[in-house]
């Protein structure tokens, strides 16, 4: 079997600097905060419930909270420590309350009894699910659906076709990088209990040119191992990391809109998820940390293995603290990142960066009609019509012009020459169309 196969390309997209300032720069661990801060919605679906209280004693991996609602995910304890209290998070960019756990360390970071798993290829397709569910295992890409809910497609979807996600086509995050190179034996015992679960034909693992360590370092396992997987070197350009985007570039096939990569046969996991399963199944641990890239205008840019629940000011002042006055934190990258006002909102499942940047003000001007948003749009859409319809309360018209198709990527923003932030509008018409269709 030929490894590595030729190298793909999107046709459309954007090509941005990468500035990935952090890419040769290997995992650092995090000292332990004083305390943590633990949304008990941490990802799609609904919120955790608290299974302790305050005044309680809880273990580093102990169950905190959880729900009987089947598409949730457990939460737990980062430390070990008390329950100090129970908090309300505003979360941007919504402005919604989070209801949050905080937890204070008694500085011994003393461990629930882990349960290891030594035959693993004794465990039935149902106790390996059980095990990602039980350890709270959420997309750790950024999308942050329940793990276990996406590896149980319905009796009518089957899965050919089985892509992990190395792509990382943001500038700046290196994340998912240093996963591959620094954790890449535990990353694909990862993929491979994916592969039993799902029973797909191909295994593809798809990693942006620019990687060709992480290129080079997996074709040596997957060569000792002989594993049945093979690796599709992307071509750079943004987004190409975005599933639906990865579906149409290895695979030639379109997903349908308002769809799922599972409607043409195929499902995108990312690496760092991926390793996660590996850590849930063989050694019992529950997702209490990942790896954040730290960057952009920090005195010293690194990749850190971070407790869920630290304050993102732990992070920075790790780092030197911040090399410019009245920056901007985003958490994500550049072009799909969320602005942080709260330096003490902390670290959860779905962040993979803290990037640090001088704020710039940009005045939205008049579209020009130029088409450049339509060329590089990666669903085929028409962004510019979206600003338009919103600003005269035409949501139905967003509608009939498949703004739900839309995913966020931002490309069209970045394009845009007259400084119109696009991707706002289309989230405002999301939101709306969802509030109306629950109205009715």
């Amino acid at each position: 079997m030929n490894i590595r196969l030729q190298t793909k390309s999107s046709r459309v997209g954007v090509k941005l600097a990468e500035n990935k300032l952090t890419a040769g720069k290997p995992i650092e661990k995090l000292p332990l905060p004083e305390e943590v801060i633990l949304p008990l919605s941490q990802h799609i679906g609904a919120p955790a419930r608290a299974t302790v209280k305050r005044g309680d004693k809880v273990l580093t991996g102990q169950k905190v909270a959880d729900s009987e609602r089947p598409v949730s995910a457990p939460v737990h304890a980062s430390l070990s420590g008390e329950v100090t209290s129970m908090s309300v998070l505003i979360s941007p960019p919504t402005g919604q309350t989070i209801e949050a756990m905080v937890i204070r360390s008694d500085g011994e970071d003393k461990w629930v009894e882990l349960a290891p798993v030594g035959d693993v290829a004794s465990l039935s397709n149902e106790e390996i699910l059980k095990k990602v569910r039980e350890a709270g295992l959420v997309g750790m890409g950024g999308a942050t659906f329940p793990t276990q809910i996406k590896l149980m497609p319905p009796k009518d979807k089957r899965i050919d076709t089985l892509i992990i996600n190395g792509s990382e086509c943001e500038p700046y995050i290196t994340a998912d990088h240093r996963v591959m190179l620094e954790y890449g034996e535990e990353l694909l015992k990862g993929v491979d209990l994916v592969r039993r679960v799902l029973n797909p034909q191909t295994v593809f693992i798809a990693i942006e040119n620019n990687k060709e360590d992480a290129i080079e370092h997996l074709e040596q396992l997957i060569s000792a191992a002989n594993y049945p997987f093979q690796i599709v070197p992307l071509k750079s350009k943004y987004p190409l990391g975005a599933e639906k985007t990865l579906v149409k570039t290895i695979l030639g096939k379109e997903v349908p809109i308002g769809g799922l990569p599972m409607d043409v046969g195929a499902m995108v996991q990312n690496v760092a998820t991926c390793k996660a399963v590996y850590d849930a199944v063989y050694l019992g641990k529950p997702l209490i940390e990942r790896i954040v890239t730290v960057t952009g205008a920090v005195k010293d840019p690194k990749n850190l293995l971070v407790r869920l629940g630290t304050p993102i000011k732990n992070l920075i002042d790790y780092c030197g603290g911040m090399t410019v006055a009245g920056a901007e934190i985003i958490v994500g990258g550049p072009m799909m990142g969320i602005a942080q006002f709260d330096l003490n909102f902390p670290i959860t499942k779905g962040a993979n960066c803290i990037l640090v940047k001088r704020a710039q003000v940009f005045s939205e001007r008049d579209c020009i009609n130029c088409g450049r948003c339509v060329d590089i749009c990666t669903m085929g859409l028409m962004p510019t019509l979206y600003p338009k319809y919103v600003k005269k309360g035409r949501y139905d018209e967003c509608k009939a012009a498949y703004v739900d198709n839309c995913v966020e990527c931002g490309a069209c923003t970045y394009g845009c020459p007259a400084n119109i932030p696009i991707v706002q509008y289309i989230k405002i018409a999301k939101k709306e169309l969802v509030r109306r269709a629950q109205k009715k």
